[in-house]
């Protein structure tokens, strides 16, 4: 399992937004401390107007590097489907390098079917959708033994999703972290599962970072109902969990989110 260090990752979402936006959020994130910006990889808005100002996924994450000097960034999460594997390698060892080897490849199976039929992708099963990204990952490690120049780091896999057949069988046998949105008790439950997964391939499951998904309603205080649960928080962490995150949405980019999440882990860890 990684250290004690708590990271905090925040989803600056690809909607609702204009790019300057977007850009003066991912400085304002740097700048109060946050360990990770991501983003996510749709093509249309997934609340609020379905037809609203969005923006694509990867050619934004190659301005955030290129932007930031210290945060990790990545998807949350890539879709296998929309990118040739070879490609998807290609593009996340580029980023890496802008970034100075920065770059968190986070993945998965996706299940927005609006983005699947007007860009003209099969949308296929959720079972389907699966097997493709059990298939392609390997290839995408592959492509990253071979390609020149090699990327600055060996990348970081994250791979989001609790289903417990399939997805959590390729957390076992690829991912270097695991994102879930869990209560406790799901989490613990299925941290159980992963463990037999890891068991089934050889795998050591204190190798895989946990990550989590935090849930706040805009401008909610911290224990007052609507800001962050902080007694969940750290039973997550002793269960494991690391890496926690949060979202920040446009148009307005509220950052009382990733301030209490900060101020959660400065005041937990100084204890």
């Amino acid at each position: 399992m990684p250290s004690e260090n708590i990271r905090v990752a925040i989803q600056v979402t690809n909607q609702h937004s204009t790019y300057a936006g977007i850009r003066e959020t991912v400085q304002r994130l740097e700048d109060l401390g946050v360990d990770v910006v991501m983003n996510w990889d749709h093509f249309f808005p997934l609340s609020g107007d379905p037809d609203g100002l969005h923006f694509e996924a990867w050619t934004m994450l190659a301005a955030i590097a290129e932007q930031t000097e210290r945060v990790e960034l990545g998807p949350l999460v890539n879709c296998n489907l929309y990118r040739n594997p070879d490609l998807q390698a290609d593009m996340a060892r580029t980023i890496d390098h802008i970034s100075g080897g920065r770059f968190i490849f986070g993945t998965g199976s996706g299940w927005f079917e609006r983005d699947f039929t007007e860009y003209g992708y099969d949308f296929g099963t959720a079972g389907s959708r699966l097997d493709a990204l059990a298939t392609d990952l390997p290839r995408i490690k592959e492509r990253w033994a071979k390609l020149n120049p090699a990327p600055l780091r060996r990348i970081p896999i994250l791979i989001g999703g609790g289903g417990e057949k399939k997805t959590l069988r390729i957390v076992a046998e690829h991912a270097d972290i695991w994102h879930s949105f869990s209560d406790t008790e799901t989490l613990e439950r299925k941290l159980g599962i992963l463990r037999e997964h890891c068991a089934a391939v050889g795998r050591d499951p204190e190798e895989i970072e946990l990550s989590t998904g935090v849930m706040m309603r805009r401008g909610g205080r911290a224990n007052d109902g609507r800001g962050i649960d902080t007694a969940q928080l750290e039973r997550q962490y002793e269960l494991g969990v690391r890496l926690f995150q949060t979202d920040c949405d446009g148009p307005d980019h509220d950052l009382e989110p990733a301030r209490q999440l900060l101020a959660w882990r400065d005041a937990f860890l100084g204890r």
